[in-house]
């Protein structure tokens, strides 16, 4: 429906006539499980005589009043309601049914299979309050709230201001919450269920007392780690209020963790909703911690930085998005026990440098216009490049320069809306600096510049030359200015000795040619590292001398950024076909016992899995499938009892284990028949070993309802639906492509659950799939139409058959998808620049392929 868009010109068109004062929202949530009551007031100034419309996404309206008089209720068409005649000051009364969501956005309602109890949440980032209540929904239209919220008996309820005692009756508890601050529709929130949780406070660097609140579904509570979710919380509180020089500006802070979510998490005003398989049933390994730490901090740097001050419009959505990454993994570094955060920010990086290399690939500040642009820029480039980008603004301004201008631009625009001109000024203001050529190279043109040393050597085997050479990765886009280090490192004198760094120079790397003069007279160092420290945002390449040194040394690097930093580098030659996919994972898979950075060892085990699956010679790759398979399991049974490295390297060997003895490897730990010592095969694990063994046909219908016996809760649901999946069926496969794609009764966690279940089988018998490559295509239409956006994108992005690319003979999914964008000339811009992203990875698979061969 067009009325669920809006673009830019709408949206200034709008805030031209109206200003918002006040919401006034009474919800009844004890009218069953489909439908509530939605009645809103809201108040707000126009231009007299003036025409607009308000959003409501509802099956039923009630009632329409304006200034007192009755409106129509065919003014509601489309999710909008036509108001005209407006006066100085307005009142508009909307009493309407609302529908309770299953798909993660307005409202979602979901029943724990643990215990039969409901909950709810509100999930409202883009354009979703309108599903809950009628409004103006666009960010710079800020007001104040107050909501009133009826609930069944013995439910709680959370909002953006603090929760109240309720009034209780036989109809049902009643909440009035107080007022909030001025803030943007799309931060606002509505938690309500019997949530259970720890309550805390802190105290504010102005002297307030902010109350603290940890919640969760009942079922969950003993899993519930309260203590060391407040105390990531607290070190949050003390870091950004120093940096910020601001207090918290809201007056209390709930964290709540939340069944089938769509995102980590959100940054409602106060009331932050996660995922809540951030609650950790099982032992969780340092990397989920570090990430769930991370989280945690991104949403309270939005406190001030997205929730005080709000974007203007969404084409700032990077600054809003990057700003938290950014703050969130210097908090860590600098103010948590999470002291090598930067590491792990390599992990985040990577998803910024793939997204940053497809064709879609768009300038940092985005154009955005309309709402769909928004949805398919929540993107790498978005997160991980802004931030990136951010971190080298820091370095071109300095430090303190930078953040006495973000105070000033905090404090100007608190409660409102600004732009990244408004906070471009104040850094120029603060630093002396001319900011508009970094703009203009950095923020506003697209694509990435690529790297790579120029090393000139004499006869005494010293350098005479050393220098970065910078070109466009991206046509048409500029070369960039760098703040990075370059380095050399060397092998010990003595056998067994580490590699050492030999020489260090940090310097301004612009244009197409920048010197190192202080490697001048240093003798040839056995690798040169270009971006030492991960400082810059580019693609870096490694000489062959210095590749050849890796390939042979990996795991004398002790340094685990430098490590990475150079697997990096080599795994950015082979997704360019410039290094042999196998070869690749003998370097991967050599450092994989040393490195004890556990977000680095998950991302090396995810390009190890990538490039086995998808970039490995067809005829080589059933060879490669068994030697990684082995390596993986040899390297498990070797690391250390207990150790996160252990159960990391267990779960990738089920993942990979396809030969026979692999398998009954599997099946061992399975049953139990074979241990190793320090291994815990919590449910958690057995669920991981049991989907591998259906995947490899040595377990069925029979194991999966034993292990769902012991596990009736939802994660146990899910992973049920997984091992349905995975059986190399074709019926069975068949049956579940039906259900991902045209059952929308399925809760969106369960559906992501059945497609992880319905590839499985996607290496060791791409075949199965062949006849799903024409419905794919042909349901394209339907499946965009039929589904939120959230879904649908999702579901046109997992389904892609890309597995089958160089595969399968005969199935040439490049000339598909470019032959369906070109039938559908009226198609979604969103929908044809998935599919462009699709391809490209196609292209990218078979280059690589080729390659290895």
């Amino acid at each position: 429906m067009p009325g669920l868009n809006l673009t830019r010109d709408e949206a200034a068109q709008r805030a031209q006539v109206v200003s918002v004062s006040h919401y006034d929202v009474e919800l009844d949530l004890t009218g069953g499980d489909t439908d509530f009551r939605s009645l809103t007031t809201i108040t707000f100034d126009a231009t007299e005589g003036g025409e607009t419309f308000a959003d409501l996404v509802s099956n039923y309206v009630t009632s329409i009043t304006l200034n007192g008089s009755p409106v129509d209720t065919s003014a509601h068409q489309d999710s909008r309601i036509a108001l005209s005649g407006l006066a100085e000051h307005n009142t508009l009364v909307v009493d309407a049914k609302c529908q309770y969501m299953h798909t993660g956005e307005g409202l979602h309602r979901f029943v724990d299979p643990a215990d039969g109890q409901a909950y709810c949440y509100s999930q409202f980032e883009v354009p979703d309050a309108r599903r809950v209540y009628t409004t103006f929904e666009q960010p710079d239209l800020k007001a104040t709230f107050t909501f009133t919220v009826t609930v069944p008996s013995g439910w709680t309820v959370f909002s953006n201001a603090p929760t109240p005692e309720p009034e209780r009756s036989e109809a049902g508890w009643r909440y009035a919450f107080p007022e909030t601050e001025r803030i943007s529709t799309y931060i606002t929130a509505i938690v309500a269920g019997p949530y259970q949780g720890v309550t805390d406070s802190l105290t504010s660097s102005d002297g307030r007392e902010i109350p603290l609140g940890v919640w969760c579904r009942a079922s969950l509570l003993e899993h519930l780690d309260a203590d060391a979710i407040l105390d990531t919380t607290r070190k949050g509180f003390t870091f950004f209020e120093a940096q910020y020089g601001i207090p918290y500006p809201f007056t209390k802070y709930d964290q709540i963790f939340v069944p089938e979510y769509n995102a980590g998490a959100m940054e409602n005003a106060g009331c932050v909703t996660f995922r809540d398989q951030y609650i950790f049933r099982t032992r969780p390994t340092s990397a989920q911690l570090e990430t769930r730490a991370n989280t945690i901090l991104h949403e309270l740097a939005h406190m001030w930085f997205g929730d005080l001050v709000t974007m203007q419009w969404w084409n700032d959505l990077w600054l809003n998005e990057s700003f938290a990454e950014f703050m969130s993994h210097l908090a860590l570094a600098e103010g948590t026990e999470w002291t090598d955060a930067w590491i792990g920010f390599l992990l985040r990086k990577d998803w910024g440098l793939r997204q940053d290399q497809m064709p879609t690939t768009h300038p940092i500040k985005a154009e955005i216009r309309d709402l769909a642009d928004v949805e398919v820029n929540f993107d790498g480039i978005t997160y991980a490049k802004g931030a990136s980008v951010l971190r080298q603004l820091v370095s071109y301004v300095g430090r303190e320069h930078f953040f006495t201008g973000l105070h000033e631009y905090l404090t100007a625009h608190s409660y409102a809306n600004a732009t990244l001109d408004d906070l471009l000024g104040e850094l120029e203001k603060a630093s002396g600096r001319d900011l508009a050529r970094w703009s203009k190279v950095w923020l506003e043109e697209a694509g990435v510049t690529l790297l790579r040393p120029v090393i000139e050597v004499g006869e005494d085997g010293r350098l005479t030359r050393l220098a970065v050479e910078q070109s466009s990765f991206t046509p048409g886009s500029s070369l960039r200015p760098h703040r990075l280090a370059v380095a050399g490192y060397a092998l010990g004198s003595d056998e067994g000795d580490a590699v050492e760094q030999v020489f260090h120079e940090e310097l301004d790397v612009d244009g197409a040619i920048t010197e190192v003069p202080g490697a001048i007279g240093v003798p040839r160092p056995d690798l040169v590292l270009v971006n030492d420290g991960d400082l810059a945002y580019a693609k870096v390449r490694l000489d062959p001398e210095s590749l050849d040194f890796a390939i042979a040394n990996i795991t004398k690097f002790t340094d685990s950024l430098t490590r990475n930093i150079i697997l990096g580098c080599a795994w950015d030659m082979v997704r360019d076909a410039e290094m042999a996919p196998r070869a690749f994972l003998d370097l991967a898979i050599a450092a994989l016992p040393v490195e004890r950075n556990m977000s680095m060892l998950q991302l090396s085990l995810r390009h190890i899995e990538e490039t086995v699956r998808t970039f490995v010679a067809p005829a080589a790759r059933s060879d490669a499938q068994v030697s990684v398979g082995d390596r993986l399991l040899l390297l498990a049974r070797a690391a250390a009892a207990g150790s996160d490295q252990q159960q990391m390297l267990v779960q990738a060997a089920a993942r990979n284990a396809t030969t026979p003895e692999q398998l009954a490897a599997v099946r061992a730990l399975f049953d139990g028949s074979d241990t190793l010592e320090g291994l815990d095969v919590d449910v958690d694990l057995r669920w991981d070993l049991l989907i591998a063994l259906v995947r490899g046909g040595v377990a069925d219908e029979g194991d999966i309802l034993v292990q769902e016996a012991t596990d009736q809760t939802m994660t146990g649901q899910q992973n049920a639906a997984a091992a349905r999946a995975a059986k190399a069926d074709a019926a069975v496969k068949s049956a579940v492509w039906e259900s991902i794609l045209r059952d929308q009764s399925i809760a969106n966690d369960t559906r992501w659950a059945m497609v992880s279940g319905f590839w499985a089988q996607v290496c060791t018998a791409p075949e199965l799939y062949v006849p799903f490559v024409a419905d794919y295509f042909a349901s394209l239409d339907q499946v965009w139409a039929d589904n939120t956006f959230h879904t649908a994108e999702d579901l046109v992005t997992l389904m892609f058959p890309q597995g089958l690319a160089g595969y399968v003979e005969g199935v040439d999914l490049v000339a598909q998808g470019n032959a369906w964008i070109d039938a559908h000339p009226e198609a979604s811009a969103a929908l044809v620049r998935i599919l462009r992203e699709r391809i490209s990875v196609v292209e990218r698979m078979l280059a690589a392929q080729s390659a290895d061969a």
